[in-house]
C-alpha cells in the first residue's frame, strides 16, 4: 500500500474533484492520509481566482517535501492548467496535470515512483482548453458531514476579472440521470446533505455543445427522490435564480431556504465594468422574492472590492446597496490581477492599501448582518445537521438555513438532523441551542 495526501486549494467543486480521484486510486493500493503522515504521492489541487496561487503552491511543495523528500509531488487544477511551466519549475515538482489530464492520474502515476525513471519522465501533462472538454462527474466523501456533488463544469461568461473560463472550459453538464444515480450511491453511503457546486450550476444542461436539459429540470428530479433528506445549492448567479424556480423552492420537500447569490458589485458602473449579466436593480427584485416566500432564507453576498475603475463613489453605492439590503453574510474578495483578463487594460488601477481598506469596512459590515441574522432566528425552531468534530466538550452543526449551531457534545447526534431551538448567541458568534428530543433522523 502507498500512501497519498491530498492538498486541494479553492472551491467546493474543487474538494469534489479532489475526493474523486483520491477513490480512482484506491484500487492501485493507495491510501489517502493525512499531508503530515508521510505519504508517498502529494497531490496539490490548485485554485486561479487570485494572485496567491503560485505562493501558496510553493508553500505546499516545500512543505510536501520536508515531511517525506522522496516523495512524489503533483499537481493539478486552474493554476497548473492555466500556469504550468511556471510550477514546473518548482523545485520538488514532478508532474503537472492540465484540466483534462488530471483525471488520467491513475494511468499515469506509476511511473514516477521509479526513482531512475523519474526525471525522463515528461514534467508537464496538459492539453490546451477546447471546446470539447470531457465532463468527469465528482463528489466529495468522508471530508465532511455534507457531500459536495458536482453537476456542472466550466463557463461561457466572460467576466473581465475571471480565468476560470480559460482554466475549465465552456459550460458543460451531467445529466440528470447521472445525478440521480450519484445521489443515491452518496446516500447509501450515509450521508444526510448534498451540496450541488459547479462553476456556473445555473447553467446545468449543457452536453456535447447543446442545451438539453434545464437547472429548474433537475432541481424537480431531486425534489421527487426519496433517498437523500436535503440540498444545498452551492451558489446561483442572480440572472438564472427565476421567480419559477424561487417560488418551487419556497415549497420543496428537499432544499434548504439558503441561497449564495454572487453580486460582486452594488455600482453598475462597475457591473459594466465586470460584464455582468445584470444590473444592480436585478439583485435587489431577487433578495426581495427570496425574503418574501421564504422569510427566513439565508442569503450569502460575494463581492469584490477593488476592480479597475472602481472610485470612491462607486464603492460607496456598493456600501451603501448592501447596508440596505436584506442579506445574511458576505464573501469578499480583493480583485487581484489575472493575465489574459479584460479587467488587465481597464484603468485607473487601485491602490493597494484603499483595496484593503475597502476589503476590511465590508468584512465589519459582514459580521454586522451575520449578528443581524442570528438574532432574528433567537426563539424559533430549526433542523441542525450535525457534525463530528468538536471541541471543549461541544458539537457543531448548521441548520436548513445556514445558522451554525452548537450543542454539548453527544456521540449520539453526529451526523443526524436533529430538532432545535434557538436559544441565544455566544461569544464567538455561534448559536447556542436546545434540543427538542422529537426524532432522530
Amino acid at each position: 500500500m502507498k500512501k497519498i495526501a491530498f492538498y486541494t486549494l479553492g472551491c467546493k467543486l474543487n474538494f469534489a474533484e479532489s475526493s474523486t480521484i483520491a477513490r480512482s486510486l484506491e484500487p492501485m493500493g493507495f491510501n489517502r492520509v493525512e499531508f503530515l503522515q508521510s505519504p508517498d504521492l502529494f497531490v496539490i489541487n490548485t485554485c486561479s481566482v487570485t494572485d496567491q496561487a503560485d505562493k501558496k503552491c510553493k508553500k505546499v511543495v516545500k512543505e510536501a517535501k520536508k515531511i517525506n523528500p522522496e516523495s512524489v509531488v503533483v499537481v493539478m487544477g486552474c493554476y497548473a492548467q492555466l500556469k504550468p511551466q511556471e510550477i514546473v519549475e518548482i523545485s520538488g515538482v514532478d508532474l503537472v496535470l492540465g484540466a483534462n489530464e488530471k483525471f488520467k492520474l491513475p494511468e499515469l502515476i506509476e511511473p514516477y515512483f521509479v526513482a531512475e525513471q523519474r526525471k525522463s519522465l515528461p514534467k508537464i501533462i496538459a492539453s490546451e482548453i477546447r471546446y470539447d472538454l470531457d465532463y468527469h462527474a465528482s463528489y466529495s466523501v468522508n471530508d465532511r458531514t455534507r457531500t459536495f456533488l458536482k453537476v456542472q463544469d466550466g463557463c461561457d461568461y466572460p467576466c473581465s476579472y475571471c480565468t476560470i473560463p480559460l482554466a475549465r472550459g465552456q459550460s458543460r453538464s451531467s445529466s440528470i440521470e447521472n445525478v440521480l444515480g450519484l445521489v443515491k450511491e452518496i446516500a447509501e453511503k450515509g450521508v444526510k446533505e448534498v451540496v450541488l457546486t459547479g462553476v456556473n450550476i445555473g447553467d446545468f444542461g449543457i452536453q456535447n455543445g447543446k442545451r438539453v436539459e434545464s437547472f429548474f429540470s433537475l432541481v424537480k428530479a431531486l425534489d421527487s427522490q426519496q433517498e437523500m433528506n436535503r440540498f444545498r445549492i452551492s451558489s446561483i448567479e442572480p440572472n438564472l435564480l427565476h421567480s419559477e424556480l424561487l417560488s418551487f423552492l419556497a415549497t420543496s420537500k428537499h432544499f434548504v431556504p439558503h441561497f449564495h447569490v454572487p453580486l460582486q458589485s452594488g455600482s453598475n458602473a462597475v457591473l459594466r465594468l465586470m460584464k455582468r449579466r445584470y444590473q444592480r436593480e436585478l439583485y435587489a427584485e431577487r433578495v426581495k422574492e427570496i425574503k418574501s416566500q421564504m422569510p427566513h432564507a439565508c442569503i450569502g453576498v460575494d463581492v469584490i472590492v477593488g476592480h479597475p475603475g472602481e472610485t470612491e463613489e462607486m464603492f460607496k453605492e456598493t456600501y451603501q446597496f448592501l447596508n440596505e439590503l436584506d442579506v445574511s453574510y458576505l464573501h469578499v474578495f480583493t480583485y487581484s490581477e489575472r493575465a489574459n483578463t479584460y479587467a488587465v487594460d481597464i484603468q485607473p488601477k487601485v491602490d493597494v492599501k484603499v483595496k484593503a481598506e475597502r476589503s476590511k469596512m465590508l468584512h465589519i459590515l459582514s459580521d454586522k448582518k451575520r449578528r443581524a441574522f442570528y438574532e432574528s432566528q433567537l426563539g424559533r425552531k430549526g433542523k441542525v445537521l450535525f457534525e463530528e468534530a468538536s471541541s471543549d466538550g461541544y458539537m457543531e452543526g448548521f441548520s436548513e438555513n445556514y445558522v451554525r449551531v452548537r450543542v454539548p457534545y453527544d456521540p449520539l447526534l453526529i451526523n443526524t438532523i436533529q430538532p432545535v431551538r434557538y436559544k441565544s448567541i455566544d461569544e464567538e458568534g455561534l448559536v447556542r441551542a436546545e434540543i427538542l428530543i422529537e426524532h432522530l433522523v
